[in-house]
């Protein structure tokens, strides 16, 4: 067969027949009286294990090996060809990412784009402080895409630069709070915590909508974290949260803090003190869970928080007694107050 028809049938053009003569990849068995090349079934075969390896990402030299070298073995170099595969995937993610996030910046010029970049870079160095600045400095100028602050806030382990990035987040609107809770599925403990910390400074009601969900999370720390930013703006639902993560003794006075914001009305307060009197009467709540649930009785107004104080003072525990009887000696000199220095017929006292 003359090497225009291997061109055809074999869709090597008949350039690359002759490059890959010249380099020993394949030799045409024959010539033709005239003297052109004449291949045989042989030499076609391996032109399509040529093409078949070079598909795979070798190179004509590696190609011409494992061809020739009988002892010639593949998985060495199937290794390594994965290897720089994934290196190459993992290099052209990058760049797309980071494209894409400019495209969203929705540069107006070629200095748009560049501070874009610069901000990107920014985010993503060695040092804290620069990225703290990058932080910071975000939307000043050019929006930073919500992407690059959610990315660069689930990996930042500095305090400081977590506090900025949460910051910027919250300063850029709720749009952050699908990818902040798509965070919270990760595998990683730390990933989550993070997801969830800025999830609770978002604004709107996306991110509220996505913290109610987050009071289900099978991980107690995501739950702690949704039900105080949930509580300190007055959300009922996150009041079995709370109670539980007094029991537990985990941010016990942050949670009680929020339920006493929480019991800013009769209804409410009434509900808690309820429940907390519930939980104490639980005959598997142990002794220091008890003494928590009622100090967290001080912050509730109301008269069923004051039964509650009352029946505690006379309760078998000495400890959650005495702590009752004080808080009740507390609510009672609140209540004196007003009147201290004022006579009964309303004029001021003199003396």
């Amino acid at each position: 067969m003359l090497i225009g028809e291997v061109a055809r049938r074999s869709g090597v053009s008949a350039r690359m027949l002759r490059h890959y003569e010249s380099l020993g990849l394949v030799r045409p068995s024959g010539r033709t009286g005239s003297g052109y090349r004449e291949y045989s079934g042989a030499d076609i075969q391996r032109i399509f294990h040529i093409e078949s390896l070079r598909s795979l990402g070798l190179s004509l030299r590696e190609t011409g090996r494992a061809l020739d070298e009988p002892g010639f073995t593949p998985s060495a170099l199937v290794g390594d060809l994965i290897r720089q595969t994934r290196d190459r995937i993992a290099t052209e993610t990058e760049l797309l990412t980071r494209l894409c996030r400019i495209h969203a910046a929705d540069p107006a010029g070629w200095e748009d784009v560049l501070q874009v970049v610069a901000l990107l870079h920014a985010l993503g160095s060695k040092s804290a402080g620069t990225r703290q600045r990058a932080a910071l400095s975000s939307g000043d100028e050019v929006p930073v895409p919500v992407e690059a602050l959610v990315e660069a806030a689930l990996r930042e382990t500095e305090p400081n630069v977590a506090g900025a990035l949460r910051w910027a987040l919250a300063r850029s609107g709720d749009g952050g709070a699908a990818l902040l809770a798509e965070a919270l599925g990760s595998p990683a403990a730390a990933v989550r915590e993070r997801a969830v910390q800025s999830l609770a400074e978002l604004p709107g009601d996306e991110a509220a909508a996505r913290l109610r969900d987050a009071l289900a999370h099978p991980d107690a720390v995501v739950r702690g974290y949704a039900a105080l930013a949930l509580g300190a703006c007055g959300v009922a639902d996150a009041i079995p949260t709370l109670l539980d993560m007094i029991v537990g003794g985990r941010n016990d006075t942050d949670a009680a803090d929020a339920l006493s914001v929480l019991a800013s009305d009769t209804a409410t307060a009434d509900q808690i003190a309820t429940r907390l009197a519930d939980r104490l009467a639980h005959d598997t709540t142990e002794a220091p869970a008890r003494g928590r649930l009622t100090q967290a009785l001080a912050g509730i107004p109301g008269t069923r928080a004051s039964h509650a104080l009352m029946e505690l003072s006379q309760d078998a525990d000495r400890a959650v007694a005495l702590t009752a009887a004080y808080l009740l000696q507390l609510r009672g000199a609140r209540a004196d107050a007003p009147a201290r220095g004022v006579p009964k017929s309303g004029t001021p006292d003199a003396g």
